[in-house]
């Protein structure tokens, strides 16, 4: 009597790829409803518990006046910086700019209560830490951070509060010297004035990290630390009004936004479907799980989304595309050769793995970097981006590969259901490389010459908006009171026609009549003009408006930090492409790459005039990652042929293969990532359309580079040592 091992082998995978897809099902489910509705009464993990910036969900407004009647621009420059990095504490996405002279305006969004927010934050006052005799040991503006936090007693193992100091380099050498005279003294923290806490010093403290024990709540101890941290400050402020402001964008504008990003998921999934069939399905059940995944994880960790966060989303769903195509294409190409479809299953997800490994994590090391140095949007994006990366490579190589696996096991095994790659005639993208440089290098040199000739006509090299050069800030009372959406339907036209400003930002105070609009810098006649139509149009009363002059949100120090975590990503990704490919001209072609899609995407906001704003930074950071992506897929894809053993390969020949084999891979990922921004584009107002377009013009020319430009100049940079060798 014999037994069939094989058919009750088959019988267990076929119930165990049932199983898989019923828990993919119910977990998928979940995923959705925990992302759609939340769970419980407060809806925990709902999309619409995510923490909005001003733009898209409103805040708290805070305007701080100095003590000191003329302060230095200096000074003021010193403190907005310090008020910022304070700020965002409560929010990446909070900002911190001068009003006129002496005043500074801080926004956070997400939040309500301003009183809260004030009683927090503190009064922003002079801050000393003295020894026993008065003489001052250390200032504020010595301490890098401080934090209320709940320590362990080591001898008696319980809680106790404590607050945690960083000292600066220079603070961390005053301190050591400080604490090594005074051991057994007492070192009184003193706020404007005040003593506010008295710790006794129990040892020379020389690493530049201290705490403060004695506290009895955890809310002293962040009452403490904020007093701390506040105190940094090179002016004293004090409080002149607080106000909690609606969205920027209205209502009509947010949902018609979220309207264009499900039908263009929605589009994507079925074209997915269309060009893979079964591994479409799949990739379309990935691309909700990581959509639903990335909702929840940003509810959770209470991460601010404003729309430099949506184009961080966007990467990685572009990126998860990405993943999915890598992976079926190969899977297309495996059946191609003859192999069975279990084993080009199998083959596909391999030989996928380190283009996909790759291209993530070029792009995580960025991120990590520009949350690391950046600042403001810069580091809002970062977190995003990097939630959206590590999600996005889970789905691909794990969520995918089990429903790929539990479909065949359960009987989806005709190769009908995955299709075959088409036989494809090698395309010689070199011969044609002169011409695509000569194109590439007119469009880069556009940059200069428009840059030259806009300032010279207009004084703008860029067309700068209010994140960058500041401009005029007019408080309007009106008679009646409207909704965000009824003022830039009515109003901000008027002003736009007004001011010759297309890019005005409305923000209404909430329980009032009073509506906030920046515009670029107006000079009196223009003033005047304006306060004439509202009130003659809205019925204004003119001695109720209010203008000041306001600096730029994105400051020169906060350029400053965003150019260097720029550099330094650039050098970390350079140096790990060195690693993995062990060629350094693969390394230095694709930062090379990267500069030519930057400098295409910067010349369409030379020449289109597109207003350079907060988003500006966020999209060539989107461009930046986008870019790198392509360029790991073919450089991967030029390894692998150079390393498959065959003898006297010509170079070449090599390069326009690889190019032609992953030109399915760079048309519909582009097409893809295109679909989701282009229909933002369409559907969104006026400002998600100047956020929008750049990134179409980048997404496009990422797809150009990656095709004409990356492979060429490495096989251009690898030629040209070869024959210096041979002569």
């Amino acid at each position: 009597m014999r037994t069939d091992h094989g058919g009750n082998e088959k019988i267990m995978k076929k119930n165990r790829g049932i199983i898989v897809l019923i828990v993919s099902v119910v977990v998928l489910a979940f995923l959705v409803f925990t992302a759609a509705v939340g769970l419980g009464p407060t809806g925990t993990g709902s999309a619409k518990n995510i923490n909005l910036g001003l733009d898209l969900s409103g805040g708290v407004s805070i305007t701080y006046q100095t003590v000191e009647k003329d302060p230095s621009q200096e000074d003021m420059d010193d403190t907005v910086y310090k008020l910022q990095k304070r700020v965002e504490e409560y929010s990446t996405e909070a900002q911190a700019y001068q009003e006129g002279d002496n005043r500074i305006n801080v926004e956070i969004p997400g939040v309500t209560d301003a009183n809260a927010i004030l009683e927090d934050l503190g009064k922003p006052g002079s801050l000393v830490f003295q020894d026993e005799d008065g003489n001052v040991v250390l200032e504020g503006s010595d301490i890098a951070s401080a934090e209320g936090v709940v320590g362990q007693d080591q001898t008696t193992k319980s809680n106790e509060y404590v607050v945690t100091l960083t000292m600066t380099d220079e603070g961390a050498q005053k301190f050591a010297e400080a604490t090594a005279n005074n051991v057994g003294k007492i070192i009184s923290i003193v706020y404007d004035g005040e003593e506010i806490s008295t710790p006794q010093v129990r040892q020379a403290i020389t690493g530049g990290q201290a705490q403060i024990d004695g506290m009895e709540s955890i809310e002293e101890a962040k009452e403490l630390a904020s007093f701390i941290r506040i105190g940094g400050l090179k002016l004293e402020l004090q409080e002149l009004r607080s106000n909690v402001v609606a969205a920027q964008l209205g209502e009509e504008a947010i949902s018609t936004s979220l309207m264009a990003a499900a039908i263009g998921l929605a589009l994507v999934i079925i074209f997915m479907i269309a060009a893979y069939r079964v591994p479409g399905v799949v990739a379309g059940i990935a691309l909700v799980t990581y959509t639903s995944l990335v909702l929840i994880t940003l509810n959770a960790f209470d991460i601010t989304l404003t729309l430099p966060g949506v184009a961080g989303i966007i990467l990685g769903i572009g990126m998860a595309v990405d993943a999915n195509v890598i992976i079926y294409a190969r899977i297309k190409e495996e059946i191609s050769a003859g192999i069975s479809v279990r084993s080009a299953i199998k083959g596909g997800f391999q030989k996928a793995f380190s283009a996909i490994f790759d291209g993530n994590i070029t792009t995580l090391i960025a991120s990590f970097v520009l949350m690391w140095l950046g600042s403001g949007t810069v580091k809002g994006f970062a977190y995003t981006l990097a939630i959206g990366i590590i999600f996005s490579m889970f789905t691909a190589l794990v969520v995918s590969r089990f429903l790929m696996n539990a479909l065949y096991a359960v009987g989806v095994q005709d190769e009908k259901f995955y299709g075959r790659a088409r036989e494809r005639k090698t395309i010689d993208f070199l011969g044609k490389r002169k011409i695509f440089f000569i194109v590439s290098i007119v469009v880069i040199l556009s940059v200069p010459v428009g840059m030259f000739a806009f300032n010279a006509s207009t004084g703008k090299a860029l067309n700068y908006g209010l994140d960058f050069q500041g401009g005029t800030s007019t408080n309007v009372t009106f008679e009646e009171d409207m909704t965000i959406d009824e003022i830039d339907a009515k109003v901000v036209p008027i002003i736009e026609e007004i001011t010759g400003d297309k890019n005005v930002m409305a923000t209404k105070v909430v329980d009032s009549k009073q509506v906030i609009f920046k515009t670029q810098e107006l000079d009196l006649e223009t003033r005047n003009e304006l306060n004439k139509a509202l009130v003659e149009g809205f019925g204004v009363d003119e001695d109720l408006i209010q203008a000041e002059s306001i600096s730029s949100t994105i400051s020169s120090e906060m350029r400053r930090d965003a150019i260097i975590a720029v550099i330094v990503a650039s050098i970390f990704m350079l140096i790990y492409i060195w690693f993995r490919f062990k060629d350094i001209r693969f390394a230095g072609s694709a930062v090379l790459a990267l500069l030519h899609d930057v400098m295409f995407v910067l010349a369409f906001y030379v020449l289109v005039r597109v207003s350079v704003g907060n988003t500006f930074i966020a999209c060539m950071l989107t461009i930046l990652g986008y870019s790198i992506n392509a360029t790991i897929v073919i450089f991967d894809r030029i390894r692998e042929n150079l390393g498959s053993g065959k003898k006297k390969q010509d170079l070449k020949e090599v390069v326009n293969v690889s190019i032609t084999q992953t030109l399915t891979r760079s048309i519909y990922t582009s097409l893809t990532t295109f679909i989701m921004v282009a229909l933002l584009f369409i559907m969104g107002v006026s400002s998600i359309r100047e956020f929008a377009a750049p990134l179409m013009v980048g997404i496009l020319c990422g797809a150009y580079s990656s095709v004409c430009i990356t492979g060429a100049l490495w096989y251009v940079m690898k030629t040209r040592q070869t024959e210096k060798k041979g002569k």
